[in-house]
């Protein structure tokens, strides 16, 4: 997130440093039988204008929604690109990406979502709108859900805090260290956002 959409924070006093990209995708319950949503149906699983399964193309299973907590960073970039702004009905909240990961597997109808760094097959992660959620479809800007990792300084940093951001941006730490993370490298994307949301072509 910007510090400018949090409030109580004067973003016009900080000096935005962007370290790394994170991708978001929702994650579901195998028993709900669902491989693709378009993003109309996944604003209404998670307002709850839709409660079955069976109503968006999968099995006869009530859905069982799963929330980070309010304020959650994930959360919010969830909202804001995956629900188009759209605030997540009240469900249970959960703070721990492994226990989100953990209870979707194991709770039939259940549906959440996580930083890419935390998907793995015990869980399916739908495509949205026939586009998968990966690094090359954050790359290109096909995949909506993600946001940048940030350090932000009170003004300009001291030498010392410079030298340790040069240090994240080389070439070798964005190479090695961003991607074992489960984060996208800065100079690997295509797109770019400003505080507003606005996606803008780096080609």
């Amino acid at each position: 997130m910007f510090a400018e959409e949090k409030d109580g924070i004067e973003a016009s006093k900080l000096v935005d440093h962007r370290v790394a990209v994170v991708g978001i995708a929702p994650i579901i319950n195998k028993q709900a039988q669902i491989t693709n949503l378009t993003q109309s149906q996944l604003i209404a699983v998670f307002t709850k204008k839709v409660t079955n399964w069976k109503q968006v193309g999968g099995a006869d299973l009530p859905i069982v929604l799963v929330n980070r907590v309010a304020g959650s960073g994930t959360r919010a970039t969830f909202e804001k690109f995956g629900l188009k702004g759209a605030e997540s009905a009240d469900a249970q909240e959960l703070d721990s990406s492994g226990m989100v990961r953990s209870l979707v597997s194991t709770t039939p109808g259940s549906v959440s979502y996580e930083a890419f760094a935390y998907l793995d097959k015990s869980v399916t992660v739908p495509t949205l709108d026939g586009v998968p959620a990966n690094d090359d479809t954050v790359i290109n800007g096909q995949w909506p859900i993600w946001s940048y990792e940030h350090i932000y300084t009170k003004g300009q940093p001291s030498k010392q805090v410079q030298a340790f951001l040069n240090y994240i941006n080389t070439p070798h730490i964005q190479k090695t260290l961003v991607p074992q993370l489960g984060y996208i490298a800065i100079p690997k994307m295509q797109v770019s956002r400003d505080a507003s949301g606005k996606l803008i072509s780096e080609n």
